[in-house]
């Protein structure tokens, strides 16, 4: 028997079973003589491991899909690819044939998938499907803020300026096509407010902006950033638009009396610009009812500062603290009146009024990018507004820039300049192009001459773009445009040289905070607060922290170049003494985030250990095994379990006893048939982290009774934990590294992967694992897979 009918036997569960099967090309297709022994032995072999070990699931499959097993052979492998790489990806992760069946060797599995993979690979190969992106890609709120920061060196906030972005398979740069009439008015105020900002031109009257600190945000202790000695307070980066004076206003936080909260004995209290105090106060309790009003109306100070980035600091004078208490080692929240109320005062808002009187626009950064030249006289301002604008539009279009480009942009200057000036005129203008749907918009137009449907290689302009939004979710710089218009990007050594070179850039921390905040979800700590009856001890402080722990985390990996499986296994962890406290470390103390070495017998280390992942895989009130073991299916795996079916009930903790343990709850559903089929994947992954709480503390015991860990994987794998769990995925690293490529992918196309976009996956992958799954190589292999460099032709 040829090694295909071997591994074709085997797949006739996985062929029968996976979704998108209806509708298979005609096995007589191309000329194919269906009586011949190489068309008909691979359906002879299904037949008969059919008819041994799942008549009952082929029949179930014929009658829901109008599926015929004779309607499957390799050749139709070209019409059929897509429904072929969902059995690749079900023979990856072992999840078919069913566990009552007999189920392949591990030889055999890999044997079936290097089979299938190889004829898909090799037709993707003389058939290229790169798949096709929108032509016009909005920049989101956050490809908006960084590129007004390289692009005016001015930082803003998108949030406050532009409204949120749907996210769509897990990022929000994906459905990003639209741009209704509700969100261009917002990007046209935005373009008004920005390019006024950036060149510094007088507001008719002082503005303003407040600065409110969270409710639930502890202010006992030393605050990263403020001098040592201080406490609580906040430190704020604040761009000025002028030089002049400027009136900050300070608040303190109330209860819902109105009482100062904490104010029971004097407090100092400084205002600092750029670590330099420039003022301070003093606070005392109030004597009466009607002073709690007044407690904090004198905080305020009028202050000279010049234009451009600073940072206001505002911070209490740290008395010593309670020898007993700390001894004791109390909570370490301080926020609820009623549960932990604040020991000492605490910040509630900063308020920024100004300038006052100013007459200088000043020198900020913002100007020196903007005016590349200045006049040296009215006959000169015209040369030197065409200079301004030739650069400003190569650096917004990102691309050379040609004459009609110039043409509107120097009308409106030469339109405001009339009655305002030369300065007015450039601010209108760059208005304008703030505005303008070549700044607004990614846009890849199909070249002309290409034919519907052809596979094409993009120009070097574009796949300049594409890279600098992958790797610092920005424009690119000068740089990587110069390459562009050279024509040389494409090449291979210059293109990793470049990507070498971004990744060490500062701006690459966009990886970190962007993809990493979507992909790990830990955007979602913003919005989750646990129940503070069951867990006292949160608070933004411990929110904040849990994120950086992670972020820091994945920043090495990236900064170093690290072997990416070091994400989910790691000896080592970033702590500082709040997050240490909740772990239970020992010896870590101050605000500051260090790298902590982890001892053999530690719970900590890697992702499924952290407080943010565990936090964010919880509700409210308990874990969820669920929730947990989805999310490692999803974003771990690669293998996410299918939507609920309708009208399934949710888990009602009211109709049981309040005294069973999660995973005895979970046995109710799983006792509705409908429910089995998922649950039986999502909840023994998710079940092998409950010795986490919903908060990511360590227990042994719940309700009393020990913990039980024990879990598994859709492989049919047994494990005991989060060890356990760990060595499991540790032993088949390509799923991991799979996984971390897909949606790297997704994140640099701006869509969806989809089946034809296997091929590429299972290259970069194969070609990671000869360089020990470094992080570069992976982005180096997005960066040179098909998906990446050509488009579909429409």
């Amino acid at each position: 028997m040829k090694r295909g009918e071997t591994w074709v036997c085997r797949l006739a569960p996985i062929v029968l079973l996976v979704a998108g099967f209806t509708g298979v090309a005609d096995a007589h297709d191309e000329g194919t003589d269906p009586s011949s022994p190489q068309h008909t032995a691979p359906q002879d072999a299904i037949a008969r491991f059919v008819d041994q070990y799942c008549l009952e699931c082929h029949n179930a499959g014929a009658r829901k899909g109008g599926l015929a097993l004779d309607d499957i052979s390799e050749h139709d492998l070209d019409r059929n690819a897509p429904s072929w790489e969902k059995v690749v990806r079900r023979l990856v992760a072992r999840q078919m044939p069913p566990q009552r069946n007999t189920r392949p060797t591990e030889a055999e599995y890999d044997d079936a998938v290097s089979a299938i993979a190889d004829l898909l690979d090799r037709l993707s190969d003389e058939r290229p499907r790169p798949g096709r992106t929108d032509t016009f890609r909005r920049l989101n709120r956050v490809e908006y803020q960084n590129a007004i920061r390289d692009l005016l060196d001015l930082e803003i906030d998108a949030s406050a300026l532009l409204p949120p972005d749907e996210s769509s398979r897990g990022f929000d740069n994906v459905t990003v096509s639209d741009l209704s009439p509700t969100r261009l008015d917002r990007y046209l105020t935005a373009a008004q407010k920005i390019s006024r900002l950036a060149a510094g031109s007088p507001g008719r009257t002082p503005g303003g902006d407040t600065f409110r600190i969270r409710a639930d945000r502890t202010q006992e202790e030393h605050v990263e950033g403020l001098p040592i000695g201080t406490r609580g307070g906040a430190m704020i980066p604040y761009t000025f638009p002028r030089d002049g004076e400027y009136e900050i206003q300070l608040r303190l936080t109330r209860d819902r009396n109105e009482h100062v909260e904490g104010l029971h004995e004097p407090h100092d209290l400084d205002l600092l610009l750029d670590g330099a105090t420039r003022a301070s106060f003093t606070i005392t309790p109030p004597k009466s009812e009607s002073e709690h009003q007044t407690a904090d109306a004198h905080l305020k100070a009028r202050i000279r500062v010049t234009a451009g980035p600073h940072d206001v600091g505002v911070a209490f004078i740290k008395q010593p603290s309670s020898l007993l208490e700390t001894k004791r080692q109390p909570y370490q929240a301080h926020y609820n009146m009623h549960r932990h109320p604040r020991i000492t005062p605490a910040l509630y808002q900063v308020s920024i009024t100004g300038p006052h009187g100013s007459e200088e626009h000043g020198n900020s950064p913002s100007r020196r990018r903007l005016f590349v030249r200045q006049p040296t006289g009215r006959e000169d301002e015209d040369v030197c507004a065409r200079e301004i604008f030739s650069t400003l539009l190569r650096r917004a279009y990102r691309r050379p820039v040609t004459e009609a480009d110039l043409r509107k942009p120097l009308a409106l200057y030469h339109e405001a300049r009339q009655e305002g000036g030369f300065e007015a005129g450039i601010e209108m203008a760059l208005s304008a192009v703030l505005a303008n749907p070549q700044f607004l918009f990614r846009i890849e137009a199909d070249p002309s001459g290409v034919s519907k449907g052809s596979a094409y290689r993009i120009p070097d302009v574009q796949l300049a773009s594409r890279l600098s939004f992958f790797l610092w979710s920005s424009i690119p710089d000068d740089e990587l445009l110069d390459h562009a218009e050279r024509g040389d990007l494409h090449s291979p050594d210059v293109l990793q040289k470049q990507i070498r070179r971004m990744l060490a850039d500062p701006r690459s921390r966009s990886l970190v905070s962007n993809f990493a905040g979507q992909w790990l979800h830990l955007r979602n700590l913003e919005s989750i607060t646990p129940d503070l009856r069951l867990f006292p001890d949160f608070d933004d402080n411990l929110r904040q922290a849990f994120r950086q722990e992670t972020e820091l985390h994945f920043e090495e990996v990236v900064r170093e170049d690290r072997n990416v499986l070091d994400l989910l296994k790691s000896d080592h962890t970033f702590l500082n003494e709040r997050l240490a406290k909740h772990y239970g470390i020992p010896y870590v103390y101050g605000s500051r985030f260090r790298r902590v070495e982890l001892r053999d017998d530690t719970v900590r280390g890697g992702l499924l250990r952290q407080g943010s992942i565990l936090t964010v895989t919880s509700y409210a009130t308990r874990t969820s095994p669920v929730i947990r073991g989805k999310w490692i299916l999803e974003n771990i795996l690669g293998t996410p379990p299918p939507p609920p079916p309708g009208n399934v009930p949710a888990l009602k903790d009211n109709t049981v006893s309040s005294s069973l343990s999660v995973r005895e709850r979970l046995a109710e559903h799983r006792r509705n048939v409908a429910c089995a089929g998922c649950h039986n994947l999502m909840d023994p992954v998710g079940f092998a982290l409950e010795n986490f709480d919903a908060v990511g503390r360590w227990r042994t015991l719940e309700e009393g009774r020990p913990v039980d860990a024990s879990g598994g994987l859709p492989d049919g794998s047994r494990f005991d934990g989060v060890a356990g769990l760990e060595q499991a995925l540790l032993k088949r690293p390509e799923l991991f590294v799979g996984t971390l490529t897909e949606k790297l992918l997704t994140f640099a196309l701006g869509r969806g992967v989809e089946p034809y976009d296997a091929p590429a996956v299972r290259k970069i992958v194969r070609e990671a694992r000869a360089r020990d799954y470094r992080f570069s190589s992976i982005v180096e292999g997005i960066a040179a897979s098909t998906p990446f460099q050509m488009r579909r032709a429409e």
